[in-house]
């Protein structure tokens, strides 16, 4: 059975790369806030609630309904693309990532809070139809679950000493590694390039369209 381009460790590294870069970015010059994972909106969403910030919750609020939103399309996008027989659904999200993303890199200081919620919403298209790194399930736009996956398997080689197991830890090593590089990239690309660096990320995603076209009509 062919491997779906989606699932290949090169599509799985350059989406790790993408979503360390993000992180980087929002961090440095979209107001310090990490736009890729909402746990921290959630706290930070109660916290103001209880303080009686209204206005202020609501920044964190809005991004948490943005990535909602954004899972929600990107099922959407999966159910009537399926069978599409010369696109594959997966590259229809992809797309949609880039173009908002170079949005974004036009965008001033005075929009950091349409920028967060916009980026929000691709990391959420992009977690939720990117699921799988060389067979194994993963998350590309943050690693706390990458990171227990990968210390689990490594528990369990030294229980076991099966090499497989130890190859999967590896694997999930790989991704958090690629994930700090991309963060690396993100901090000296928006040091030098400001907002204007969310191009970079872009162009990854389109590299991304790219080898999905041709192992489909490889």
């Amino acid at each position: 059975m062919k491997k779906q381009m989606s699932d290949t460790i090169r599509v799985g590294l350059l989406l790790a790369i993408v979503g360390g870069f993000l992180d980087a970015y929002t961090y440095l010059c979209r107001g310090q806030v990490f736009a890729n994972a909402q746990t921290g909106n959630m706290v930070l969403f109660g916290i103001k609630m209880m303080e009686g910030h209204i206005i202020q919750a609501l920044y964190y609020a809005l991004p948490i309904l943005a990535f909602f939103i954004g899972i929600v399309i990107a099922e959407m996008i999966k159910h009537h693309f399926f069978e599409h027989p010369k696109i594959h659904w997966r590259q229809i999200v992809l797309m949609i990532e880039a173009i908002v993303i170079l949005i974004v890199a036009f965008l001033p200081k005075d929009f950091n809070m349409f920028c967060n919620i916009m980026i929000s919403f691709i990391c959420s298209l992009q977690v939720e139809s990117f699921r799988k790194f060389n067979g194994n399930p993963y998350a590309s736009t943050m690693c706390t679950g990458n990171l227990r996956s990968a210390t689990e398997h490594l528990y369990q080689y030294f229980q076991t000493h099966n090499k497989k197991t130890l190859l999967k830890s590896l694997q999930y090593f790989i991704v958090i590694f690629f994930f700090i590089i991309g963060a690396c990239l993100g901090t000296i690309l928006t040091n030098s390039l400001s907002y204007m660096a969310a191009i970079i990320p872009t162009l990854l995603l389109l590299s991304v369209i790219v080898f999905m076209f041709y192992e489909q009509v490889g």
